[in-house]
């Protein structure tokens, strides 16, 4: 599904990938580990397409197509969904306005119809359930007056509404409380845990893994992976850092 191919990108002029490659097939969720620094949250902006972020050299393709030659609403037309470590707030934009014109945006694009208003409220309503997240929270602008924990539920719902193939999301278990983290973790398995999707999961800490179960655990480290293992390499991690690996 994913192909990443000796990725160099950089920032401002400074390096910050240096070779990074890692293939994801559909069905698999990969976790992502590594000290700050490392180039984790600049990878998910390259992938995402996110200005400013420039690839200097490698490849990356989605779908046996060239990702980097697309802009950002087509890569998520094609399928790809970014979480964020901090979710924005957008005042006087309520979430179901934003959501229905993203998903609606996106099918136009796929060449498909556009969901009626009835239609796209019952996705919505469905979502929210599953995620603990009233309707009148999803009527109010987006994330705005949400607490961290509700930004990384509304986030879910989103990812739920919009049901992408490929998720990459950027440290979704930062801040979150123990209720919390389970909520989100049980979004992830129930919206993405399937055949033809994939997870690529950046996290600081093993314990949403207790949640989500990766299939491979990467450390990234002074821009490329330099180990791959199980699960049982989180656990490595959360009881002996990063030092002699990253070293």
């Amino acid at each position: 599904m994913l192909q990443i191919d000796n990725l160099h990108a950089e920032v401002d002029g400074k390096p910050i990938l240096k070779g990074l490659s890692l293939v994801l097939n559909p069905g698999e969720i990969h976790a992502i580990m590594g000290p700050n620094g490392a180039g984790k949250s600049t990878l998910s902006y390259v992938l995402s397409g996110r200005p400013g972020y420039d690839v200097t050299e490698g490849s990356v393709t989605f779908d046996g197509e060239d990702l980097l030659d697309k802009a950002p609403h087509e890569r998520a037309a094609a399928g790809l969904f970014l979480g964020f470590q901090y979710p924005v707030e957008i005042p006087g934009v309520s979430n179901l306005q934003f959501l229905r014109e993203a998903l609606n945006a996106q099918r136009r694009i796929r060449g498909e119809e556009p969901l009626s208003g009835g239609d796209f409220l019952k996705r919505a309503k469905a979502q929210a359930d599953a995620l603990g997240l009233s309707m009148d929270m999803l009527k109010r602008p987006v994330n705005v007056g949400f607490s961290g924990g509700e930004k990384k539920r509304n986030e879910m719902v989103q990812m739920g509404i919009i049901d992408p193939r490929l998720a990459i999301l950027d440290e979704t278990d930062s801040g979150l409380d123990i209720d919390a983290l389970r909520t989100v973790g049980h979004g992830i398995n129930s919206i993405m845990r399937k055949p033809d999707k994939a997870v690529l999961l950046i996290t600081h800490y093993q314990r949403l893994l207790d949640y989500v179960k990766p299939d491979f655990v990467h450390v990234l480290a002074g821009g490329r992976i330099v180990r791959t293992g199980g699960a049982e390499l989180a656990h490595e991690l959360e009881r002996e850092g990063y030092g002699a690996i990253a070293a």
